[in-house]
């Protein structure tokens, strides 16, 4: 997993400059049509992403400056005024927004990447974590609001090839559990990975140490980054390969967000 902030960062400017470059020209009506996301509209994306910015911008100055974090009422706060936004200006103020953390996230000197602490959502993180946190929503969620517009739309290839090492971390988190015992292999290419994937009772996703004889789902790393993140439907999933692999059975364990 790569460790640096830099790389992180320089991902999430790229995402915010695809994500900017599909909403620019986007009329009302456009906006207000469902994203991949069935309950939000393509704005109602931008104001997520926007709320998000100032809610990582109030832990990025906390940290910077050894503050307290913020706290829910901190959080409601911002909710609220997003929630309140019309359409036009949920999608204006959320690219703003979302500049505006990128930006200080580019200012930052070497010092301030290397000291900063903080503790965000019940865990402590260094500037990597919040960097890879950020990237870790903002490249989905793009992909959401683009897959609207072009259903061939893929998750970036520079946000896949970071995301693919962090995937067995959000599988353990947030995948749903049916009960199942499973055990089989992931290979994804582009990049090449190998994932060693048991359910059951919890879900657990690990780097493969070279088992064989194990059932195998084969696809590509974009396909896989989106299956984890519950964003892999049978409309926008491309030529896949399983032996003794159900790929429909897999999809409920990773409900998405």
């Amino acid at each position: 997993m790569e460790t640096s902030p830099d790389p992180w960062i320089g991902e999430l400017r790229h995402s915010h400059d695809r994500l900017q470059a599909l909403v620019e020209p986007l009329d009302l009506a456009s906006l207000q049509q469902r994203s991949y996301a069935s309950e939000w509209s393509i704005a109602q994306v931008l104001s997520h992403l926007g709320s998000g910015a100032e809610i990582f911008g109030l832990f990025l100055e906390a940290g910077l400056t050894g503050q307290d974090p913020p706290g829910r009422d901190a959080f409601v706060q911002v909710w609220n005024g997003w929630n309140a936004k019309d359409p036009r200006a949920q999608a204006n103020d959320g690219l703003r927004a979302d500049e505006a953390i990128v930006e200080r996230l580019e200012s930052l000197d070497p010092d301030q990447k290397a000291g900063l602490r903080l503790h965000m959502f019940g865990m402590d993180m260094d500037l990597t974590g919040l960097a890879r946190m950020r990237v870790s929503e903002h490249a989905v969620h793009t992909w959401d609001v683009a897959v609207a517009l072009d259903p061939s739309a893929t998750v970036a290839p520079a946000a896949v090839g970071l995301l693919i090492d962090t995937v067995g971390q959000l599988a353990a988190r947030s995948a749903k559990p049916d009960g199942k015992e499973r055990r089989l292999l992931v290979s994804t290419s582009d990049p090449e990975r190998h994932f060693v994937l048991e359910t059951g009772e919890a879900v657990s996703l690990t780097e493969s140490d070279g088992e064989e004889g194990l059932p195998e789902l084969r696809l590509p790393a974009e396909a896989f980054v989106r299956l984890v993140y519950g964003r892999l439907g049978p409309h926008h999933t491309p030529p896949v390969e399983g032996d003794g692999v159900d790929l429909d059975e897999l999809r409920p364990l990773f409900p998405g967000f």
